[in-house]
């Protein structure tokens, strides 16, 4: 508090002290000059001397100081409210100085933000115009053969209409996925809870990618037997995109031969673990915090061979998120891969 007064009044105390001091210096020696006695009165005189002084003083300052570092408010928007009173401007140096550097941190943290968020949207942009356009010039080129004449020969309308069809449907599967991704990041995609076997969920899964699975040699299986029912609360249709999208990736992106192997372990506070572990080729440490992007690809040649959107992964961390639960991603490069995520464990209904 003292620390306070001193920097708010220090220079106003100071100047109307020496300022007493002199004038009634002056005065006293004019008294003693003159052979005036004044008495009691040179103290009373000193006393109000000060008080003027400092008033005068101590205004002027903060008024001269209040137009010029309003000035300084007024540029750089130091303050939200568009009118400036003396009362909130401050004219003490000390907290203007921590005012300007916070407001400066604070602006250099919003251009960082606004630098990234640029980044991404080229990056975004750049990455739908890609993903759009491979299907799109495809179609594109085999309708053209097809007006250019080659509709008449049959066998060639049949191949090439059923792949214009293949690079339709890919365009849909796209679209699809930008709708879903885009609706789950503005928060417009209500989930559905309902209690639900996860075990049963996961050996539909099984069944419906199985033919996928041989045509690598890949073994879907569980952990362990897992005998009786676990009841989770979720959105049943949104989980199960969610596992057919890390079960799919383990088939595409694992090894000829391998596994892709699902557990369910019980946690603390009526909470489930859900891994999904393959022995595929694993992810390299330097892409495994930017896998959950949308259109991120491991593969930097933009080989689309193994299909997809590009924004499974995204979709699958946003739908972790609505439920308000959290998914892991542990990788080892060589070794093999593991998405992990937790759900609500609920009991069984009578």
């Amino acid at each position: 508090m003292a620390a306070d007064f001193k920097k708010s009044y220090g220079f106003a105390l100071a100047t109307a002290l020496y300022g007493t001091i002199a004038i009634t210096a002056v005065l006293y020696g004019l008294c003693i000059l003159f052979e005036v006695d004044i008495g009691k009165v040179i103290y009373l005189f000193a006393v109000g001397c000060f008080l003027f002084i400092f008033i005068i003083v101590q205004s002027r300052i903060q008024l001269f100081i209040y137009e010029r570092v309003k000035k300084i408010y007024e540029e750089v928007s130091l303050l939200e409210s568009a009118k400036l009173t003396p009362g909130k401007v401050t004219t003490d140096m000390e907290v203007l100085k921590k005012e300007v550097a916070q407001f400066a941190t604070t602006k250099k943290l919003e251009l960082e933000a606004l630098r990234i968020q640029e980044e991404y949207r080229k990056d975004f942009i750049g990455n739908i115009a890609h993903e759009l356009k491979t299907p799109l010039f495809t179609v594109q080129g085999y309708i053209l053969t097809l007006i250019g004449g080659a509709v008449k020969d049959k066998k060639v309308r049949k191949k090439y209409l059923q792949r214009a069809e293949a690079g339709v449907e890919r365009l849909i599967y796209l679209v699809n996925d930008l709708d879903m991704i885009t609706k789950l990041e503005v928060g417009d995609l209500n989930l559905n809870y309902a209690y639900f076997d996860i075990v049963t969920l996961v050996r539909s899964i099984f069944d419906m990618l199985e033919m996928k699975a041989a045509q690598r040699n890949i073994t879907l299986t569980f952990e362990t037997e897992y005998t009786e029912p676990i009841m989770v609360n979720a959105d049943e249709e949104r989980i199960q995109q969610l596992l057919t999208n890390l079960i799919d990736n383990s088939i595409k992106y694992g090894k000829v031969d391998g596994t892709t192997e699902v557990s369910i372990q019980n946690l603390i506070q009526n909470k489930i673990l859900v891994r999904v572990t393959d022995n595929g080729d694993g992810i390299e440490e330097e892409h495994l915090t930017r896998l959950f992007e949308r259109f991120y690809r491991v593969d930097k040649t933009g080989n689309r061979k193994v299909g997809g959107s590009g924004l499974g992964l995204s979709i699958v961390k946003h739908i972790i998120e609505a439920h308000d639960e959290r998914i892991y991603v542990e990788s080892e490069f060589g070794v093999g891969s593991e998405f992990s995520f937790t759900l609500e464990q609920a009991e069984e209904l009578e």
